[in-house]
Parts: structure tokens; C-alpha cells; sequence
């Protein structure tokens, strides 16, 4: 961990748990680093609450947590505003992730947010597509993976689940998530609101992170999200229970290895000494950032092929994710060869840079899997 990478770590450890920094210690910080580093892992906004305790003033920090707050009121305004519209309609509905994640931290627009995730009764997929229409939405995605995808100029998306697993149907994942029903409970304040209990929360958190933990990776942000959880949570959960979900998931080794890192990391204002496993996994969450990165994706993916298999799917994927990425195939599947032109052409000219790089990943790739 460089200089910076811990300096993040010391200001989010003060911003969540209410502790004015040391100021001679943060006067001494490369602010410009700090922020690039904290935007790439999208923690600015709990930053900005660490150095304004400390009576230290930084506009980008100050005008990325005002951002924050304003579209996490924007997030819950419309989101309330769509809830309302399923309660009328009887479509059972579930927020997730990030809406119930920021209650938690302790000041408001802490926890920055970039959409609202809601599942919902899957069998009213086209009535809920009216009911974002409605509401000024336009359809990015719709019917083609397990959540659809909305957005209202300017800041305002929404993705809307089906399920909550759905990208390999073969998974543990999504297997054990399947069956949503078994894991909802009703809310006592309305009719067709769920949640999952604390426990099952805290499981599909772990999952989710897991997922993307191990595909592209994911940042710094998930780690402090675990604490948080942990910290307003963690005394009253029955982690017997945890631990068995986790086994039957197989994640067992991995809940254990993030929860002591987010624990050893922000539960004290010196830097915990890590052993080498927590090392290298700290690292890795700082290569990531919040979305992870191309080079880990195209890493995980050779990871369980050749890298001729791996080329050779990617010039020639399958009808499933073609009608899934092209609309005209998934209207005509007999244009799939003409799909294949098309996919090629967006490769070569619209997204040429991102095709450059997936090309010197797959050439640089050593084979090493998460």
C-alpha cells in the first residue's frame, strides 16, 4: 500500500467513525493524488467529511459531496414516486444494495450512490416498463438480461431486477438466489414492499461483492461498505447462520478474508500490520476501483479457457448473448451473421480503444486467477 492508498484509508476510517483527523497529518497530504484516488473508488464525498473536520478545504471534494447528497435526495424522491406507483398496481418490490447501504453510514450522502436497484415481481415486467415510461424514463435496456435498464436525463437511472443473479444460470449464485420467495419478508409499513432479513442482506452483499470481486474486481468503497454494515449490524446478526449460507455458496474463505480486512482497516486510526494474504487482497481492491477494471475481466475469463477458445468466443459468441447484445438479432435471430458484421464494426470504430486494450489483455495475460 503507497502513501496515498493509506492516507485514504486513515480519513475514511475518521469520516465513518466521527474522529476529527490529525490536521498537521493531513496538511501533509498530496490532495491532488487523494482525489484521483478517492474518485476512482468513488469515496470523495466520505473524504470530504474527514477534512472538513479537520477545518481543511478542498473544492473538489466540497462539490463532489454536495453532488452526492443532491442525487441521493433526486434517487429517493423517485424512487419513493415509482414504489408508490407498484404499491398501486400490486407489483411486490425490493430495494436494494446502495439504497439501504447509505442509511447506515452517519452522515447523509456519505455513501455515494449512482443508481437506484430495485427488485420486483418479475411476472409484471411490462407493466413496470409502462410505469417508468410514465415517469419520464427512457428504455436503455429492456428483456434481454436479468434486469432492465432506465434513464431520465439528466443524473437518473434505475435498474430494475427480475432476479437477482442471472448472469450464469449454471452458478451457485444463482441457484441459491433462485428461489427470491424464500428469502422475503413484507414490510409492516405497506402492502407489496420486501426486504431480506439482516442476515440474508448481508449475504447477498457478500455474494454481489464476490461476483464482481472475482470477474473485473471492485474497489476500496465495498470494503468500507462492510465495515459500516459490521459496525451497525454485526452485534445483533447470527453469523452461525451466515457461515452456513456461506459455505453453501462456497464463499466462506472469501466473507471471512474481506470482513477481517474492512474490520483490520477501518477500526483503527494506525495502519493495521497485514499479512501477506490481506496484502495482496488489499492490493487488488486498489487496482479494481469501484467497477473493476477490463484487464481483471479478461484475466477471469481466459482463467477457466485457452486464450484460442477465449478469442474464438469473442469473435463468434453464442445466439443467447447476441439476441441479448443486438436488438435486430433478438428480433430476427437469422440475422445473427449480420449481427456478427455489426458487433465487429463497433469493435474496430466506436469503441476502438477499449478493443486496443482488451487485445493487450488478452496478449499480457499470465493466466493467474483471483
Amino acid at each position: 500500500m503507497n502513501e496515498t492508498q493509506g492516507h485514504l484509508v486513515y480519513l475514511l476510517y475518521c469520516a465513518v467513525n466521527g474522529i476529527v483527523p490529525d490536521k498537521t497529518r493531513v496538511q501533509e497530504m498530496d490532495l491532488d493524488q487523494l482525489y484521483e484516488l478517492a474518485k476512482r473508488h468513488s469515496v470523495e464525498a466520505a473524504v470530504y467529511v474527514a477534512l472538513h473536520r479537520a477545518d481543511i478545504t478542498d473544492g473538489r471534494f466540497y462539490q463532489d459531496y454536495n453532488k452526492s447528497i443532491a442525487r441521493n435526495l433526486y434517487l429517493d424522491i423517485e424512487r419513493k414516486s415509482i414504489l408508490a406507483d407498484l404499491e398501486k398496481d400490486g407489483i411486490w418490490y425490493m430495494p436494494l444494495k446502495g439504497a439501504i447501504l447509505k442509511e447506515l453510514y452517519p452522515k447523509a450522502g456519505m455513501r455515494q450512490m449512482s443508481d437506484n436497484d430495485i427488485l420486483f415481481d418479475p411476472s409484471r415486467q411490462s407493466r413496470v416498463r409502462e410505469i417508468m415510461e410514465a415517469h419520464g424514463y427512457r428504455v436503455r435496456k429492456y428483456g434481454r438480461f436479468h434486469h432492465d435498464e432506465y434513464y431520465k436525463p439528466p443524473v437518473m437511472y434505475f435498474e430494475m431486477h427480475l432476479e437477482l443473479f442471472g448472469t450464469d444460470r449454471t452458478g451457485a449464485l444463482y441457484q441459491y438466489f433462485a428461489d427470491t420467495g424464500r428469502l422475503l419478508k413484507k414490510d409492516t409499513d405497506n402492502r407489496f414492499g420486501r426486504h431480506l432479513s439482516d442476515e440474508d442482506f448481508y449475504v447477498y452483499l457478500t455474494a454481489h461483492e464476490w461476483r464482481h470481486y472475482s470477474e473485473g474486481g471492485t474497489g476500496i468503497r465495498s470494503l468500507l461498505d462492510c465495515y459500516v454494515y459490521c459496525r451497525a449490524k454485526g452485534h445483533s446478526l447470527d453469523w452461525d447462520y451466515i457461515s452456513a449460507q456461506m459455505k453453501q455458496l462456497g464463499l466462506e474463505r472469501f466473507e471471512q478474508a474481506r470482513k477481517a480486512l474492512a474490520i483490520e482497516l477501518f477500526s483503527s486510526e494506525s495502519m493495521p500490520a497485514l499479512n501477506e494474504e490481506q496484502t495482496e487482497m488489499l492490493t487488488y481492491y486498489f487496482a479494481s476501483g469501484t467497477y473493476g477494471s477490463l484487464e481483471n475481466r479478461v484475466s477471469h475469463e481466459i482463467s477457466h479457457q485457452s486464450k484460442t477458445k477465449f478469442i474464438l468466443k469473442n469473435l463468434f459468441p453464442s445466439m443467447e448473448y447476441m439476441r441479448r447484445s443486438v436488438r435486430f438479432v433478438n428480433q430476427c435471430p437469422a440475422l445473427y451473421p449480420a449481427g456478427l458484421v455489426y458487433r465487429l464494426g463497433c469493435a474496430l470504430f466506436r469503441d476502438r480503444k477499449t478493443t486496443i486494450r482488451r487485445i493487450k489483455a488478452v496478449g499480457n495475460n499470465d493466466h493467474k486467477q483471483v
